[in-house]
């Protein structure tokens, strides 16, 4: 079974998503303060393998799911895996979206939600952590200054390996397996989800400008105005 790991202060939530997720193989633990979930993320339960994926609340005490979400990316090596994050955000607040797209969610969900599409979300992500980015025979995409090991899922910039989450990594592969073709955002926002997504086209500015930071010095993502992104590196 995969395993989630739910951190909310809601003690009232975790049964019920518990008994909806065991009927797709989906194991779940939960906590409600941010020091025990990162406890659980560090140290699994004994005989227990690391966490699939996690579900922050935004609203928490001791420390906001923001800031929790930046613990964990910070701490991703200590976790085995850059385990995928979806962000629950009271009232659907798109600040509340922007802010944890900029710092490394991989989804978001507005509370009160259906757990369907939780599932749904959930399903996406891990899809796009665990499978190959693209179907072809490439493995491995070189560029002037950049790699991009499809197998491995792993970036080198200057051979130095770039820290990418699942999305960022998806984002990358997409514009970089057809160079100088432009994407528009809801191109891309629907690439990347495996769906029509609605048409919150700040997402992909963030990740693109998230992107960007974590590629510097490469200039190798351009913007067409008014248009798209596209990737202007030179093959290797």
């Amino acid at each position: 079974m995969r395993r989630l790991l739910l951190i909310d202060d809601d003690a009232l939530l975790a049964a019920p998503l518990k008994t909806f997720f065991e009927r797709f193989d989906f194991a779940l633990d939960s906590a409600v303060r941010p020091s025990a979930g990162l406890a659980l993320l560090r140290q699994p339960p004994a005989g227990q393998l690391p966490y699939d994926a996690a579900i922050l609340d935004v609203m928490l005490p001791e420390m906001d799911g923001f800031e929790l979400c930046r613990t964990i990316r910070r701490e991703s090596e200590a976790f085995v895996r850059d385990v995928p994050i979806i962000m629950l955000t009271a009232r659907g607040d798109v600040m509340d979206r922007v802010i944890g797209l900029e710092i490394g969610a991989d989804d978001y969900l507005p509370k009160p939600f259906e757990p369907r599409e939780l599932l749904a979300r959930l399903q996406t992500v891990l899809r796009r952590a665990r499978t190959p980015a693209v179907e072809s025979n490439a493995k491995r995409l070189s560029f002037d200054g950049l790699e991009i090991d499809l197998e491995r899922r792993q970036v080198l910039r200057a051979s130095e390996v770039v820290e990418l989450t699942s999305t960022e990594f998806e984002l990358l592969v997409l514009l970089a397996r057809e160079p100088q073709k432009v994407f528009s955002r809801d191109d891309i926002l629907n690439r990347l989800r495996g769906h029509e997504a609605d048409l919150y086209t700040r997402a992909v500015d963030i990740l693109v400008s998230r992107l960007r930071k974590k590629l510097e010095p490469l200039d190798c993502i351009k913007t067409l105005r008014n248009v798209g992104y596209t990737f202007a590196g030179a093959r290797a």
